[in-house]
């Protein structure tokens, strides 16, 4: 890559977490989870009952943000085939996780998160910001001591996923590392 495509930020975004809420209390969501209706030809009939906790705002929110969006979840070439038609995004890059080395092995034991490594290598540098609702300080000083650009690892609450808050936050990182201001 050549020019300001090379420097345009990427987001890394998880699904299970950030997109698909889990884990809120009862008396949060006495009937559960908020649930979005979305067509038959995107569900199918024996899609995964969670999908239907993702709101579909969130495509055209995501949409807009001035960066590469790349899935970086477990749900892997999946997250093509299940979510984005769901949220109106089209097909994205996608994280492939390597097998685990001992080095990585021993790095979880000492607390990082097992897809910090991998994302410091598909980022090659370029800023990026990643959405995950599993990102620790461990994780925040792996990437400060062994990421060349900038970057940031921006937990979102599991409990309701991906909010206005959090867009916020994003837009305005996204806005400073596009001036080319240093951040804080």
């Amino acid at each position: 890559m050549t020019g300001s495509a090379a420097q345009r930020p990427v987001l890394f975004l998880d699904v299970d977490g950030p997109l698909i809420p889990f884990g809120t209390a009862p008396r949060e969501h006495p009937d559960g989870h908020p649930t979005f209706e979305t067509g038959p030809e995107v569900l199918g009939a024996d899609s995964n009952p969670l999908l239907a906790r993702i709101n579909p705002e969130h495509g055209p929110r995501l949409a807009a943000l001035p960066c590469d969006v790349v899935w970086a979840t477990t749900w892997m070439a999946d997250a093509n085939a299940c979510v984005a038609p769901r949220i109106g995004l089209p097909e994205l890059a996608v994280v492939v996780w390597p097998e685990p080395s001992d080095e990585d092995e021993q790095a979880e034991r000492a607390g990082l998160h097992w897809k910090t490594r991998a994302l410091i290598d598909w980022a090659a540098g370029r800023p990026f910001a990643w959405v995950d609702d599993e990102i620790t300080d461990t994780d925040r000083a792996w990437v400060s001591a062994h990421h060349r650009g900038q970057a940031l690892l921006h937990r979102v609450d599991p409990r309701r996923g991906l909010t206005e808050p959090d867009y916020v936050a994003l837009k305005e990182w996204l806005h400073q590392v596009s001036q080319g201001r240093p951040l804080a």
